[in-house]
């Protein structure tokens, strides 16, 4: 009897502690996972010829738009160019003393506010200077006495007139000397001198960014103003905006105008358009090449132009104004020309992209394209990251 209900009390404990609790954890966890299949099924998706992200995702792309507008168009002169500094935006550094560095303030990429110090330089010329000075104000003092002590003996008919005349001479001279030594030591007060060390503190002239150092510890280096040849030791400016030195031939020069739009591409960035234009066209030829200097101005806020790039220049002659759109907005897919826009956004907050063709007539057209079907004013167009975008697609 005690054994049957042994038998019988183990029988039910088997069957609801083993196999009915796995089915009853499958039968909880089954809708869940059915809820987030539905869920996942239900979520909104973006329809054929249409992409959607995130602000976040279209800053991070560094994807720019810009409105469908009326601009100059008309033939392009494509010619060659160089990338250039923006002469009133950089400062280059030479040291007005003859020494050595002794140390190293300022690195290459370092931001820098005017009057920063950048290296220090052991140098006599310190000591020379301020010598100099003492001396000439020696010189003037003594001059100063001599003269006014021959001009006494002369008026009194006690001295011969041609030492009241040499004595007027030497302090000109010593006059002429202290100015000199005044200008020199002016000179040197635009860095900082410390007279005991002999050391000299190089100085930022401007507001900028260290763009090159030409100088290492232990390097001697020569004054600027002691008649040797000066090597730069530092650049200091900003890229922000640049120059593209353009040179365009005779028979062009007629069609270019300051103020004309400019498009600018360089080997680094091949399918980059960078838009500016003309500043200053040359009144004079090059006599070598026959061809007259274009100054561009261009927006380099990335600092993807680097000075001393090569680059290529299509500056418009801006015959007519047309519904235009910038030329790296255009995508070649086959035999079709096509554009993003920025059609809106979302129910949750993404910007929604929409591809479609255009017809654009290249054969006029500079950095701007005009739009013969398929856009109206005032629609916004991805003019930069839309290679990104017809990926996605």
């Amino acid at each position: 009897m005690n054994r049957g209900t042994m038998v019988t009390h183990s029988t039910p404990v088997s069957l609801f502690g083993g196999p009915m609790l796995a089915l009853l954890s499958l039968v909880v966890l089954f809708p869940s996972a059915c809820d987030q299949h539905k869920a996942e099924k239900e979520a909104p998706k973006p329809p054929p010829g249409e992409v959607w992200l995130t602000r976040q995702q279209v800053n991070e792309a560094k994807i720019a738009m810009e409105p469908v507008a009326q601009h100059d168009v008309g033939n392009a002169i494509v010619t060659s160019g160089k990338v250039t500094f923006n002469d009133i935006h950089v400062s280059h550094v030479f040291s007005p003393v003859t020494g050595r560095v002794t140390k190293l303030l300022a690195e290459p990429g370092q931001k820098l506010k005017k009057g920063a110090p950048l290296c220090t330089i052991e140098s006599p010329d310190v000591a020379s200077a301020f010598s100099d000075l003492s001396k000439a104000q020696a010189d003037l003092l003594a001059g100063e006495h001599d003269f006014k002590r021959q001009k006494e003996l002369f008026e009194a008919h006690a001295g011969s007139q041609k030492d009241y005349e040499a004595s007027q001479d030497a302090f000109g001279k010593a006059r002429a000397e202290l100015e000199r030594a005044q200008q020199k030591a002016r000179l040197l007060r635009n860095g900082s001198v410390d007279r005991s060390t002999q050391e000299y503190t190089l100085r930022a002239l401007i507001d900028g960014e260290v763009i090159s150092r030409n100088i290492n510890p232990g390097t001697e280096v020569q004054g600027q103003y002691s008649g040797g040849q000066a090597i730069e030791l530092f650049t200091i400016g900003d890229i922000d905006d640049v120059w593209v030195m353009a040179d365009v031939f005779e028979m062009d020069i007629a069609q270019i105008k300051v103020g004309a739009t400019a498009s600018v591409s360089v080997v680094a960035y091949p399918n980059r358009f960078f838009p500016g234009h003309v500043d200053w066209v040359s009144e004079a030829l090059d006599p070598t090449s026959h061809t007259a200097k274009v100054r561009c101005s261009i927006q380099n806020t990335e600092h993807e132009l680097k000075p001393e790039m090569y680059a290529t220049v299509s500056i418009s002659s801006a015959e007519r104004k047309a519904l235009a759109i910038l030329r790296s907005a255009i995508l070649r897919l086959g035999d079709q020309d096509v554009v993003f826009l920025q059609t809106g956004t979302t129910p949750d907050g993404q910007l929604r992209f929409e591809r479609r063709p255009v017809a654009v007539n290249e054969d006029e057209g500079g950095t701007y394209i005009p739009v013969t079907h398929g856009l109206a004013e005032g629609e916004k167009v991805v003019t930069s990251g839309a290679s990104l975008l017809s990926g996605k697609l």
